[in-house]
């Protein structure tokens, strides 16, 4: 860390001596050269790279002063330490263990029992202080006892949710770590950052666990590393080329889940980012989101749901903003080769006569997109950004995002960043998406337009990490180490965006193994009904599989697809099948318009059993899958839009 400090240090200055970054305006004017010259060569761009981050910061100051009478700013009260330990637990599905309408705690047992140990502390640290600050506060709430609330935890103390030994999470953790992985060669000493990986070492192809909790890993590597600490060298090497191994039951990507089972993942992913953050020593503030004067119309300044719904009138099941669709293709309409693209900025005055014609002519269709120039489109869409109401990262977790470049480890860096993309409003993930993979485009043509992911970090990170609404003002020391981390945060954001919209394994098996013991606990509830009008549950269980044994053969499936002509199948599983076959023998049989069906426009899907609804990916193996879900049914349809 300390070689890419001195470097930032030096850029910052190189800045101020530009006129880049001017704190104040009494400073007298340099007259010496810049040392690099931005054109000369693409090494000479990297080198100033943190240049770019201040010129757009001078550019979004400018850009604020010519609009400074449409904002308002609102000045946010600090909720105290139990106001934010209660909304986390609210968040976290946890609000019906304390407060006016605490309910009798067994009521989340079922929840409870599903978690991790450092899941569980995490909960744990929570409740007590909301406890604490209520008996302080003198509130009449009944709340519960945490020895209560974990006794179940306790006494499993040494084993994980699945029921293994919780040794078994560090064999494991040590399996997918390679010699050469950086991420897990980043340990926490006292204070500082401790480096074991040799100068230079090349960027390496890393496996990222998705089987056991990420605050899991983190304690089994802190143990694992006590003995093995060198000297810091610095983590301003190549990023790791992280990947994910392949899963025989399947990848679960947002989106793949249905409702209810998502709402599970979302409490869960809480909880499992915050336990990281306790295990790495990092503190967690979620903000508290508040209320503001917003516009209910227009393009500019509007919350991204009012938007979206003036849009979905317009075109239905639009999930990104129109506006911003459109102007992303108007930059990539003029070429994603051109020079600067996208550090470049418009003329301020334009650019605000632009934001009123848009406003007044965008939904009538009568704009005149021709009169747009390139550079004029990639101003308006930063602006787009910028302007939002409540921040693209969410105004409850924008600081959970910043703490993000305190973990040790990109590693961990990543798996943080996973749980708080799943943890995004879906308009706010949706638009995070297509914003990501639009930058990605313009990387891939640096070569010619001279954009390194670095370079387009440094240009974005301010525009998404400046929360101007809500008043949050930073010294020029605050906005330095701001400039460093959030342009390291966004340039990961970009290189590993593929992952982030991934849900991790084990979170998807603790939402079955709650799905089992509501399913048990109903199964109970409705046996009692059952005695109680004197009919033999037992018998008829017994009954309905037999049929159901009748109707489909031992290892075989029976998959439904209701929208084909062949509405259903019955399939042999074997080692090999995967879902991609599965759809194929339905897709061979189809004939005319439903012959023009193609891969990727339907999907098969697991349904019911330990799961609520889940689309499967074409390597799914079946009969693993089959074999984690037994009593699942298998649709074919397409994906809701």
């Amino acid at each position: 860390m300390v070689t890419v400090v001195t470097k930032l240090v030096h850029c910052f200055h190189l800045g101020r001596r530009c006129g880049q970054y001017t704190m104040n305006q009494q400073i007298t004017k340099v007259t010496e050269k810049p040392p690099f010259d931005r054109s000369s060569s693409q090494d000479s761009m990297d080198e100033v790279s943190m240049e770019d981050y201040w010129t757009e910061l001078e550019n979004i100051k400018k850009s604020n002063e010519n609009r400074q009478e449409d904002q308002e700013v609102v000045v946010v009260k600090e909720p105290d330490e139990g106001e934010l330990e209660e909304e986390w637990l609210k968040e976290a599905g946890l609000s019906n263990l304390f407060g006016e309408a605490a309910g009798d705690p067994q009521e989340s047992m079922v929840f409870l029992s599903t978690l991790t140990r450092t899941q569980a502390a995490a909960v744990q640290k929570r409740v007590e202080t909301v406890s604490q600050t209520l008996r302080k506060k003198n509130k009449q709430y009944q709340i519960p006892d945490v020895r209560d609330i974990f006794a179940q935890q306790r006494e499993s103390n040494d084993k994980v949710p699945d029921g293994t030994e919780s040794q078994s999470v560090r064999t494991n953790e040590n399996k997918y770590r390679g010699k050469d992985d950086r991420a897990s060669s980043l340990v926490v000493g006292e204070k500082e950052l401790i480096l074991l990986v040799p100068e230079e070492a090349p960027a390496s192809e890393t496996d990222i666990n998705l089987e056991v909790s990420f605050a899991e890993q983190a304690v089994s590597q802190k143990e694992s590393s006590k003995e093995k600490i060198q000297k810091n060298r610095g983590d301003d090497g190549p990023l790791p080329n992280f990947r994910l191994p392949k899963d025989k039951t399947g990848t679960t990507r947002i989106g793949d889940l249905a409702c209810q089972d998502m709402k599970k993942v979302c409490y869960l992913a809480l909880i499992e980012l915050t336990a990281l953050y306790d295990v790495l020593g990092v503190e967690l503030k979620q903000q508290k989101a508040v209320k503001i004067k917003t516009k209910d119309s227009g393009l500019f300044g509007v919350p991204l749901t009012v938007l979206l719904e003036q849009d979905q009138r317009k075109v239905s099941g639009t999930r990104i903003p129109l506006i911003f669709q459109k102007l992303i293709s108007r930059i990539e309409e003029g070429g994603l080769e051109t020079e600067g693209l996208l550090r470049i900025p418009g003329a301020a005055t334009r650019i605000k006569n632009l934001c009123q014609e848009l406003e007044a002519k965008f939904y009538e269709g009568t704009f005149n997109w021709e009169s747009v120039k390139q550079h004029d489109a990639a101003s308006l869409l930063k602006l787009f950004i910028r302007e939002l109401p409540q921040p693209l990262l969410s105004v409850e977790y924008l600081k959970a995002f910043q703490a993000v470049q305190n973990l040790p480890a990109k590693k961990q860096q990543l798996q943080a960043l996973n749980l708080l993309v799943i943890l995004l409003p879906d308009a706010n993930r949706d638009t995070l998406k297509a914003l990501l993979e639009f930058l990605q485009r313009v990387i891939d043509s640096k070569e010619k337009n001279k954009m390194t992911a670095m370079n387009v970090a440094m240009v974005m990170a301010p525009n998404l990490f400046m929360c101007h609404t809500l008043g949050l003002k930073s010294s020029e020391q605050q906005e330095f180490v701001m400039a460093a981390g959030t342009a390291n945060i966004m340039h990961l954001l970009i290189k590993y965006q593929k992952l982030l919209w991934t849900i991790p394994k084990f979170i998807v098996n603790q939402v079955r193994k709650q799905n089992t013991e509501n399913h048990k606990k109903d199964k109970k509830a409705m046996k009692k009904l059952l005695k109680k009008m004197a009919y033999d549950r037992e018998k008829y269980e017994k009954q309905d599989k037999t049929a159901n044994d009748a109707d489909v053969p031992q290892g075989v499936i029976r998959v439904q697809a209701p929208h084909l002509s062949k509405v259903s199948m019955a399939i042999q599983l074997t080692e090999e099948l995967k879902a991609s076959d599965v759809l194929a023998r339905f897709l061979s049989q189809e004939s005319g318009i439903v012959q023009t069906l193609k891969k990727g426009e339907v999907f098969l899907y697991e349904v019911g059993g330990n799961i609520g609804e889940r689309c499967l990916d074409d390597d799914t193996h079946m009969k693993d899958l089959y074999q984690l879900n037994p009593n699942a049914e298998w649709v074919i349809k397409s994906k809701p839009s």
